[in-house]
């Protein structure tokens, strides 16, 4: 396909195009890097303020469960990052094959943390539905697993949407919609999905390994 196939009409070059779309890539993960940022920062505070809370609260949660979405979500970046170079390569085959295995293990991690969700649900500590613990400083586990839902459940949406695009772009890519001309938007899912995992290994240590040293 020549350059003309792929080029906007508001560009002069593929070299520019790709510099725009990548600004703009990293100008929306800016945004969702305050949105995420925010939580965070807030998630500390009520952390520092109910260490105590929070501390049992997290030796709440299963680290099997987050131990085997972590290797999950690794294994995912790397079929990602292959994909992306095929794409860059032209080859199709490849680039098919590691989209559809990118989706299908960000459908394994939405179900191991469905099945993480329904535990939580079964043990009564799901703050707003089912609250049933009345343990040690309940109202603060109780808040503990409020910020848990919101973030992992903000997380899972995140992980969803890029599930989504990644298996639509596994079927235009059988199609021949990406070439080494137009792998730009191959490459700018990339930078996605590698932030939703980064956002795991975020929330891996502030979630589920805090109560270890408390």
């Amino acid at each position: 396909m020549t350059a003309s196939g792929v080029l906007g009409e508001h560009y002069n070059t593929l070299e520019q195009q790709h510099t725009a779309s990548e600004l703009g890539m990293w100008l929306f993960l800016a945004t969702e890097l305050m949105l995420f940022g925010g939580l965070f920062t807030g998630y500390t505070v009520y952390r520092t303020v109910y260490s105590a809370g929070f501390a049992e609260g997290s030796r709440h949660l299963d680290l099997v469960y987050a131990g085997i979405n972590t290797v999950v979500l690794i294994t995912s970046s790397l079929t990602m990052s292959l994909g992306v170079r095929a794409a860059q390569l032209g080859q199709r085959r490849p680039l098919v094959r590691s989209l559809i295995a990118t989706g299908v293990l960000g459908l394994v991690f939405i179900a191991i943390k469905a099945l993480e969700y329904q535990k939580h649900f079964s043990e009564g500590m799901v703050p707003g539905l089912v609250w049933t613990f009345d343990g040690p400083l309940a109202s603060q586990v109780q808040l503990f697993f409020f910020a848990y839902f919101a973030m992992t459940g903000l997380h899972t949406v995140h992980l969803a949407v890029g599930i989504v695009i990644v298996l639509g772009m596994a079927l235009l890519a059988t199609r021949g919609a990406f070439v080494a001309e137009r792998h730009t938007p191959v490459e700018m899912l990339g930078l996605y999905w590698h932030f939703v995992d980064v956002i795991w290994m975020f929330l891996l240590p502030l979630l589920y390994l805090f109560g270890l040293s408390g």
